[in-house]
């Protein structure tokens, strides 16, 4: 049996260097999928459905078109991910621009939100079974109580644009997150521990994708 390789479908630079820091060596290999259209498509509000429908469009995004055009490595194993913010009994997701993102931290600010990451595996090893699973890790996250003059500053630098729920623990925004209840890595946007399991429910061990 082929040695697993896990594949990365996922542009998010966090993910990849959480992964890379826990030993592994993801391959990266970005889907094409539609977030509002996979949505409309599954119908779903619920904020741990839509990360989890959005990390399975994306895992099997890259399983069945990456395969059919350039082919995955050996022993692939296609890792989908995706993270929304549930505040307020609303689901959040990338702000539109930084107006959102001002507004949305104005909501944020001194109160308490749930972060989703939805994980989803696509077993594409030639020798393996196959299979395709997923689960969602949800986090608890406590927000400072920012002044106007903080969520400008903060917006203006462009990182809460580029994140599910406008804000980071492992960037500028750290400073703004009192607590966290859950594992972190979670907010980073992929949670290992998470992830072991999910291996192991594949008949993989977390220690054979360790770099060699």
């Amino acid at each position: 049996m082929s040695s697993p390789r896990l594949v990365l479908a996922s542009a998010s630079p966090a993910r990849r260097a959480t992964l890379i820091a826990a030993g592994l060596d993801p391959l990266v290999m970005v889907s094409g999928v539609d977030e509002a259209a996979v949505v409309a498509h599954y119908g779903v509000t619920d904020a741990q459905d839509v990360a989890l429908v959005l990390a399975k469009a994306k895992a099997e995004d890259v399983a069945t078109t990456v395969e059919a055009e350039d082919g995955l490595p050996d022993g692939a194993l296609v890792l989908g991910c995706d993270s929304v913010l549930e505040l307020g009994g609303q689901v959040h997701g990338k702000p539109a621009d930084a107006a959102e993102a001002i507004a949305r931290w104005q909501q944020m600010r001194g109160s308490t939100g749930v972060l989703h990451t939805g994980h989803w595996l696509v077993d594409a090893r030639y020798d393996g079974g196959g299979g395709t699973l997923g689960a969602v890790a949800s986090t608890i996250v406590h927000f400072a109580a920012l002044s106007d003059e903080e969520i400008t500053a903060y917006v203006a630098t462009g990182e809460p644009l580029a994140v599910a729920g406008g804000f980071t623990v492992d960037g500028l925004g750290g400073a703004y997150v009192t607590g966290i209840e859950g594992d972190h890595h979670s907010v980073v946007g992929v949670s290992l521990p998470l992830l072991r399991d999910l291996l192991g429910d594949l008949g993989v061990s977390w220690h054979q994708l360790w770099r060699r």
